[in-house]
């Protein structure tokens, strides 16, 4: 497996001239082929997710929309304060209710999410669909050891003696690839380091079976060989369990190494959404194009970067029609004044029906191609 914080599945550096433009390295593994027809086991449709506040309604997830049959990754990319954890988080209910408003569906194996009462709520999150969080050390409680909380979640699902529990704990604890399990599960998460502790989440997440499985920039706090293995190791995991796998990031690198499909979210609205290797490969919506751009090169002779210009939004007061207009260099390509006035649906924009994007650009293949390939670093 390559490096995984280091975006070496993207394009690479090196000299080109007029004569030769290198086609983007995108995927170092071959992506599982999505078959036609294939039932989704989380379903999401025209989610909204608001905050009322002083100063009005932070439209956190605007109208977003999809799905994601077992044994399938979905990796959710895009700025802080996309929409990325706020949309995962409303999938396993952990929203306040007193100060959160949710309209949509969200349907997990069928079974419909929004709406549960705190009841329902309990016996489906850890069964049904579980999460792993950024920081493991503010997620495991410092009072307890590691052993009594994996087996706290086990026991809430199963009728079963702490001891079969403890013997669970130990055996999930040793599939995460964590040593002499039989003593570690008596140690507190201070005594573990912080990929121990990142595997211990992981071991409590998956104790139940899910077959859904959110991971929330899961490598983010660890360094770069402990980051490599806990991408295997949700990827063995995921083959074992065959569960369909959320995860969110802002590593490309780690989106091209690890997942079959890519949402790219932008000021709460999905912007692109597609396989891996052709979003990464030839991306259609300029915001996409923006991030790559603004990878720097692994290789070769360093260049200049490509920034996104300005900042994303206010989620108080969006901008009219498209919500990326005020930072993108291609809105004077659009007849009219379209990009200022009229949102963008999220269709499908080239031949290719398996991927979407919502830009009112008109052949943005041919753009990216032209223009935006010969300048990435």
């Amino acid at each position: 497996m390559t490096d995984a914080t280091t975006p070496s599945a993207l394009p690479q550096g090196g000299n080109m001239t007029d004569q030769t433009v290198r086609a983007p390295q995108t995927v170092s593994r071959t992506p599982k082929a999505r078959n036609e027809g294939e039932e989704a086991y989380l379903e999401v449709t025209d989610l909204h997710v608001q905050f009322p506040t002083a100063d009005g309604k932070v439209q956190a997830v605007q109208g977003l929309s999809y799905s994601l049959p077992l044994r399938r990754t979905l990796a959710i990319v895009g700025e802080s304060g996309s929409g990325k954890s706020v949309s995962s988080m409303a999938v396993l209910g952990l929203h306040d209710r007193k100060n959160t408003w949710i309209s949509g569906s969200i349907k997990v194996g069928g079974r419909e999410v929004v709406g549960m009462t705190e009841k329902e709520l309990m016996s489906f999150r850890g069964a049904e669909a579980a999460m792993i969080f950024q920081d493991p050390q503010s997620s495991l409680h410092p009072y307890f050891t590691i052993g009594s909380q994996i087996t706290e979640s086990y026991r809430a699902h199963n009728n079963v003696s702490k001891r079969v529990a403890k013997k669970r704990a130990i055996e999930m604890l040793g599939r995460v690839g964590i040593p002499n399990p039989a003593r570690r599960v008596d140690q507190y998460p201070h005594e573990f380091s912080g990929g121990m502790r990142q595997r211990a989440m992981i071991a409590m997440a998956l104790v139940n079976d899910p077959k859904l499985l959110i991971a929330d920039e899961p490598t983010t706090a660890l360094d770069v060989t402990v980051q490599a293995q806990i991408l295997d190791l949700i990827a063995d995991l995921q083959r074992d369990f065959g569960s369909a796998v959320v995860f969110i990031t802002h590593d490309l690198g780690v989106v091209a190494e690890i997942a079959d499909d890519i949402l790219v979210m932008y000021a709460g609205n999905a912007v692109e959404h597609g396989p891996v290797d052709k979003i990464l490969g030839t991306p259609l919506h300029p915001y996409t194009w923006g991030l790559l751009e603004s990878i720097p090169a692994v290789s070769g002779t360093p260049g200049p970067l490509h920034p996104i210009p300005g900042s994303p939004p206010s989620l108080l007061a969006m901008p009219s029609g498209c919500a990326f207009h005020p930072r993108c260099e291609f809105r004077e390509r659009v007849g009219g004044d379209l990009c200022r006035t009229l949102k963008p649906e999220l269709i499908s924009r080239t031949a290719d029906q398996g991927r979407t994007s919502r830009c009112h650009l008109k052949e943005p293949d041919k753009v990216f191609e032209t223009e935006v390939l010969p300048r990435l670093p």
